[in-house]
């Protein structure tokens, strides 16, 4: 598995987007951690690549002003799954094709048994609060 979709703010266009001052403890696409107090971030609305047609969702992401971090794009970023999430999956067309809530604890197996499925090329990761989407894990 891969994780994917991480995008610096300078990767996201001026359109939709909002700054916030000092945001603590959002999560943030940039470096898949959550924001420290008086980190400025920005909040955009973005579509991830992986749903398509009618599957396509826009939603709310945050990220740095100026990231100073990248993140391991190699494993799961524990940071951002000590609440439960909303998994989603995703066939090669941009199809979805399966979805759980998962707890903390659970998510490797819940990815796996997703996976498991030869026809999901992906599955997106999000906020089960408000929806927003974290990141992406495809197969390896």
């Amino acid at each position: 598995m891969r994780i994917h979709n991480v995008l610096p703010a300078a990767a996201l266009s001026d359109a939709g987007r909002e700054y916030r001052a000092s945001e603590p403890d959002v999560p943030l696409r940039c470096c898949l951690r959550k924001s420290l107090p008086d980190e400025p971030v920005w909040l955009f609305r973005y579509s991830p690549a992986s749903g398509k047609g009618p599957y396509a969702e826009v939603g709310p992401v945050f990220t740095h002003v100026e990231c100073p971090d990248a993140p391991a794009l190699d494993r799961l970023p524990v940071e951002l799954l000590n609440n439960p999430r909303i998994l989603r999956s995703y066939n090669a067309a941009g199809q979805i094709h399966d979805g759980a809530v998962v707890s903390p604890g659970s998510f490797d197996r819940a990815i796996e048994e997703l996976f498991n499925d030869p026809s999901i090329e992906s599955v997106q990761v999000r906020s089960l609060s408000h929806g927003c989407f974290l990141f992406a894990v495809t197969r390896a």
